[in-house]
């Protein structure tokens, strides 16, 4: 028997290139191959790169995002020796614990911050004066309570103002605070909301109240990992938020943590924000 390999080919003939070119291709489809030229081969690189960095932007967005450029961000947390710590509540729907909460901070003599929105201002006029004469803080959460990275520039600015106009009238206070409802935000929402004279805070501590899994849970995700600096977000109208927030301002009072409104535990004077969101002393020469 023959030692040369065995070339299998559909029955057909072989297709003729025009002159010059040095491809050739059997009509079967079964083997080719191309003698590419310089200029082929350099096309075909930069369609690979390119590809590979299309796919690179879809898979990772956020970190390609970091490396490209500088992401405005919120303050999550603090970055203090002391051993402080914010609590705050968010406030957007009922009403009906807001005194029973303000009790039991009056009791452990803890003074916070209350994110409001808007509507919920026009809804319960007397719990933000009541807030307001308890010596807690108020922070603005929006007036319609959107998804703020959806909205134009005017309308960061519309829904900025308008909740911040019910609360001077009512208390002749402007908040400096602001948090975006559900956490959503862009570099706009962000950049507008300094511009407006407003330093934008999420929390680095979620209690995940919003999800009625039980007071022993609130009491949990609150107290498993603690830090100078933490800011704290709670809800005003979780169904357990009565029976856990004892427990959890007991809990961080035993380790010697002192609790204080958001605005006091942010830094003065010029500061960094790292990439996950704690606030720094800006470095001098």
């Amino acid at each position: 028997m023959s030692s040369r390999p065995i070339r299998l080919r559909e029955k057909g003939r072989q297709i003729r290139l025009p002159p010059g070119d040095s491809s050739t291709y059997e009509d079967a489809g079964i083997r080719h191959s191309v003698k590419r030229t310089p200029f082929a081969q350099a096309v075909l690189c930069l369609c690979m790169l390119a590809l590979a960095a299309l796919y690179t932007i879809q898979l990772n967005q956020p970190a390609a995002a970091v490396v490209a450029r500088k992401r405005e961000l919120p303050i999550y947390s603090v970055a203090r020796e002391e051993k402080v710590l914010a609590i705050s509540f968010d406030a957007s729907w009922g009403a009906d614990k807001t005194i029973p909460i303000l009790d039991i901070l009056d009791k452990y003599g803890v003074k916070t911050t209350f994110f409001l929105v808007g509507g919920w201002v026009d809804k319960y006029p007397e719990m933000l004066r009541e807030i307001v004469s308890r010596g807690h803080e108020i922070g603005n959460h929006s007036d319609t309570h959107p998804h703020m990275s959806k909205l134009s520039e005017a309308d960061i600015r519309k829904e900025l103002h308008n909740m911040s106009a019910k609360v001077e009238e009512l208390t002749g206070v402007k908040p400096t605070l602001f948090r975006p409802p559900y956490g959503d935000y862009n570099d706009r929402v962000v950049t507008v909301s300094r511009q407006e004279g407003y330093e934008c805070v999420q929390w680095s501590i979620d209690s995940l109240d919003w999800k009625d899994r039980g007071t022993a849970d609130i009491i949990k995700q609150c107290t498993y990992r603690v830090e100078p600096g933490d800011i704290v977000l709670f809800h005003n109208d979780s169904n357990d938020i009565v029976n856990a927030l004892p427990t959890v301002i007991e809990h961080y009072q035993q380790l010697g943590y002192t609790i204080i409104p958001v605005s006091e535990i942010l830094l003065d004077g010029e500061y960094t924000i790292d990439v996950q969101g704690r606030q720094h002393p800006k470095a001098t020469d």
